[in-house]
């Protein structure tokens, strides 16, 4: 687990979601993320992996970036790649409805 620690990494959780950022701290089904956002649909990718490898299309829907987020029913943990990072932290903006 600790090798995932500072990692920018796609995280799966049981009943919150999927989101992505730096992992802070990881034990077991327990993560904290920092500089994190929230998927809350995308497009561009099928799988979890692809968005890990390539990001995603600028349609997909992302939260604001917080601070920090305390994830809870952590199923899925996968590093990305530079190029994923980059696309996910400042080439979509944020969702407004």
């Amino acid at each position: 687990m600790k090798k995932y620690i500072g990692k920018y990494v796609v995280v799966r959780t049981v009943s919150a979601g999927v989101h992505v950022g730096i992992v802070e701290e990881l034990d077991r089904d327990i993560c904290v993320l920092t500089q994190a956002r929230r998927i809350w649909s995308w497009e561009g990718a099928f799988t979890l992996s692809e968005i890990s490898k390539n990001g995603l299309a600028t349609s997909s829907k992302l939260s604001v970036t917080v601070d920090d987020i305390y994830l809870t029913g952590v199923i899925e943990v996968i590093p990305c790649t530079g190029t994923a990072q980059t696309i996910l932290v400042v080439g979509i903006d944020p969702y407004v409805p």
